[in-house]
């Protein structure tokens, strides 16, 4: 534990800006000589009481609230401190500072928190683990109701509980390899006997199950980026509005009319889209229009996904074909490999008698729409849900990141791995017990048994001061 982690530390623990309450937190070890200071009297543990909150010259700066948390039933599993005022940011500037004015004699070093060091505490007194300490940061930034749950249940440790049954497995594979390189001459039998590859089957079978569920929890926390491209005048700003029920884009008769991109966050099922309305693909020779072509570029690059509008209106006229040939075979140029692209036939309402679409040179899903009725959209937004890998049917998803995912690929090349040692004739024993152990390393980066300082240090990083 660093010299850091042992300084009292304090911070607003509220949202900046004004609200009806507003909180300064503190944490450290042996608080009472600060509450003693702070009020001039002691506090009962875990009881509200309503008192003054005076500066040094015992002039009130508000009242409100104190509660105390004697170690370890607290936050942090230290001593806690919490004061509930009024939420204006200057009534909670004038709180903060009087405490930290107080604790220049009664409570030495204090300091002012770190980001996401409440948390980062807690995590190293054993009071949460590393996947529900991240799993606090996703429920306060969670953008849908799904990921919200979602985090909920990580922070109840439905995740981590998965990731200890999964550990547990290893350990006690584990175990039995290693026993048997202590006793060599009845290596095959013992394993055997134990049905060690029954085990490994079984772990594996268990992996997949978390691994789906996983990646389910991180497209609810990260969701994916689609961006719309197309021919000016297809319809993408109206897709954009249609899409996410308001006018965000302006639409007019105009051809180039969208010089940047417009992005909003819609959900669908719970699962947030991040929807780019960009400039119309064409030579121009207008200085603005080209940046924003530039700039359309770009963020088609970058996209999960790509929706490419066309007009059906326009779908027989030759250089109207002619440019989205340009455009296609751009997009094939420039977009990573596996980046899906659904070729959106738009303004079908306004086509007269539908009639079959002309031939494709790609193998790109085809879908008909009308942005100005609706029609079609759902068949659009569900093909987005499938294109996302979302399945509607999954159960008890928990919210999960990156790096679990990471981590749980890495756990599944090394059983993988030790799944093909076992199955030799004779089986090199040393090899297997050290696929296992690092199965196991990677598995314990989830949950943070083990750790290097400085993932600790990104991760907490990225929470808000008081948290």
């Amino acid at each position: 534990m660093h010299a850091r982690h042992l300084d009292p530390i304090a911070a607003i623990a509220t949202a900046p800006g004004r609200g009806a309450v507003g909180m300064v937190r503190i944490s450290g070890r042996a608080l009472e000589p600060f509450v003693q200071a702070f009020f001039g009297r002691s506090l009962t543990p875990r009881h509200a009481h309503y008192l003054p909150f005076a500066d040094a010259q015992g002039q009130p700066i508000d009242q409100g609230l104190a509660l105390f948390f004697p170690a370890p039933h607290s936050y942090t599993g230290e001593d806690v401190l919490e004061l509930q005022a009024h939420g204006g940011p200057v009534v909670l500037q004038l709180l903060q500072a009087r405490c930290l004015e107080v604790a220049q004699d009664a409570l030495p070093r204090l300091r002012l928190a770190e980001p996401g060091e409440f948390t980062e505490r807690a995590f190293l007194n054993d009071k949460v683990d590393l996947a529900q300490a991240e799993a606090i940061a996703d429920l306060i930034d969670a953008s849908t109701e799904a990921a919200a749950r979602s985090a909920g249940r990580s922070l109840s440790g439905a995740f981590s509980q998965e990731i200890h049954a999964l550990r547990d497995a290893l350990v006690h594979l584990r175990m039995l390899v290693e026993a048997t390189l202590d006793f060599p001459e009845e290596d095959i039998d013992f394993l055997r006997a134990s049905d060690a590859q029954g085990q490994l089957i079984r772990l594996q079978q268990h992996l997949a199950q978390v691994m789906q569920r996983a990646r389910q929890g991180a497209l609810l926390r990260d969701g994916i980026t689609v961006v719309i491209a197309g021919q000016p005048n297809a319809g993408k700003s109206s897709l954009l509005n249609a899409l996410a029920g308001a006018e965000l884009a302006i639409v007019t008769p105009i051809a180039g009319t969208t010089r940047d991109k417009v992005q909003q966050t819609i959900q669908i099922k719970g699962v947030p889209l991040h929807v780019i309305d960009t400039a119309g693909l064409r030579e121009s020779n207008d200085e603005v229009e080209r940046i924003g072509i530039a700039r359309a570029w770009e963020e088609i690059e970058r996209a999960d996904a790509v929706l490419l509008l066309h007009d059906l209106t326009r779908q027989h006229d030759a250089d109207y074909r002619a440019n989205d040939a340009v455009i296609t075979e751009t997009l094939q140029d420039r977009l990573p490999a596996g980046v899906p692209v659904i070729d959106v036939w738009n303004k079908c309402d306004a086509e007269g008698e539908p009639g079959a679409l002309l031939p494709s040179a790609t193998d790109h899903l085809q879908l008909r729409l009308s942005a100005h009725t609706g029609q079609g959209l759902d068949a659009l937004r569900q093909q987005l849900l499938t294109l996302a890998g979302w399945q509607p049917a999954a159960e008890g998803v928990h919210i999960a990141r990156a790096r679990h995912i990471a981590a749980l690929r890495e756990v599944d090349a090394h059983v993988e791995q030790a799944t093909a040692l076992l199955q030799l004739p004779a089986p090199a024993l040393d090899l297997l017990a050290e696929e296992l152990r690092l199965a196991q390393n990677a598995l314990n980066t989830i949950t943070g048994e083990f750790g290097a300082d400085d993932l600790l240090g990104v991760i907490f990083s990225s929470f808000c001061i008081g948290k």
